[in-house]
């Protein structure tokens, strides 16, 4: 495998474009570095800047994408002319630590103006925050019809661990994860959707077939537990499997397998330390009657971001993970075998030393992604 190599050419160009000055819009789709993985050769360009951490980007139309924007705003980027619209009808949000307005996606085909946008996001209840999820419809530039479909027994003092992916099975229900809120007792409690994975039907009621409905002391949106601060979730179409990247706690990020109504440990099981000193969280790394992680990320990677790729313009890619790594700056690539195992891992794109947030393929199978350094690229087959 080739190594990523920053070319020469456009080393001036990506200082200026990190912010040493401005250069106008049409300079934006400017190829940044190249590289080469599972034969596979490929570009990336910068293709718009300025954003402020830009969290979570859907395709609304083939050369439109919507893009959220933690402090609570967000914007139709036009990738065709680079030209930005701001987005008016969003709720207030409670924009405070890792809260703030957070992921989007669109239901499984979309189409304006009467398809749903789906939304996740903290707001405040008295003085405690919460993961809501809820949906709307885009008009132009406005968001109609909005409707809070579920507003999450997650309530805490702190603003971490709101988790906050969405995904959706083709199949009529949605996933989406609540982190822990910073309290770990509340990944084994199953009477807060604090720690969890949720699914719910797109209208927000509950499925009859998950795994806690007969329960009375559970909450009956919970498909699996025990998490910390789930920030990926992808459904692979083709095996109907279900898959989370989540943040551990100093080492220990991973890479889960998600199955109907499984603990996945947190706090009792980690593969992480404290981070006051070098002394293991919880009771063990495994346990029986828990699901153990199919990858674990020992130093943390802090993975923000899961991506199941099924495009054709890089076969090589088809069926593999891509995680958006914050603290490592990267893109992680995994691959899997039919059984749902990890069978190799590499580090994309180091080059940019950017902490990579969201992650989105195009309707022609090329990969957009965001920074925190308020960025938006493109990976794209080589020219």
């Amino acid at each position: 495998m080739k190594s990523p190599v920053v070319r020469p050419e456009y080393l001036f160009s990506l200082s200026l474009l990190l912010g040493v000055c401005a250069l106008p819009s049409t300079a934006y789709a400017s190829v940044v570095l190249n590289g080469s993985s599972n034969n596979m050769d490929y570009q990336v360009s910068l293709v718009a800047e300025h954003l402020s951490v830009p969290w979570g980007i859907t395709f609304i139309t083939s050369q439109k994408l919507l893009i959220t924007q933690r402090h609570g705003e967000a914007v139709i980027l036009d990738i065709s002319n680079n030209s930005q619209t701001a987005v008016k009808g969003l709720p207030d949000v409670t924009a405070s630590g890792q809260g703030g307005l957070l992921d989007v996606i669109t239901e499984p085909g979309y189409q304006q103006p009467n398809g749903w946008l789906y939304f996740t996001y903290s707001k405040t209840i008295g003085n405690q925050a919460v993961t809501v999820l809820a949906r709307s419809k885009l008009k132009v530039d406005t968001l109609t019809q909005w409707q809070e479909l579920l507003v999450t027994h997650s309530a805490t003092p702190t603003y971490r661990h709101f988790g906050s992916r969405i995904t959706f099975d083709q199949q009529g229900h949605l996933f989406f994860s609540v982190g822990d809120r910073g309290e770990r007792d509340n990944g084994q409690d199953l009477t807060t959707h604090a720690g969890s994975i949720l699914r719910l039907n797109h209208d927000g009621t509950v499925p009859a077939d998950n795994p806690f409905v007969a329960h009375k002391a559970a909450l009956p949106e919970i498909w699996s537990y025990g998490h910390r601060n789930p920030q990926g979730l992808a459904f692979d179409i083709d095996s109907k499997q279900l898959w989370a990247s989540e943040h551990g706690p100093r080492g220990g990020d991973e890479i889960n397998l998600i199955k109907k109504g499984s603990n996945y440990g947190w706090p009792v099981t980690s593969h992480g330390k404290e981070y006051w000193g070098p002394i293991s969280v919880g009771e063990a790394k495994e346990k029986e009657g828990i699901e153990s992680p199919r990858k674990v990320y020992i130093p943390s990677i802090a993975p923000g971001s899961l991506l199941h790729y099924t495009g054709t313009a890089f076969p090589g890619w088809q069926g593999d993970l891509f995680v958006g790594a914050l603290k490592l700056e990267h893109i992680n690539h995994l691959t899997l075998s039919p059984e749902g195992n990890i069978t190799s891992e590499e580090r994309l794109l180091l080059p940019l030393q950017e902490r990579i947030r969201a992650l989105v393929q195009s309707p022609e199978g090329w990969i957009y992604f965001t920074t925190d350094n308020g960025n938006l690229y493109r990976i794209s087959p080589l020219e």
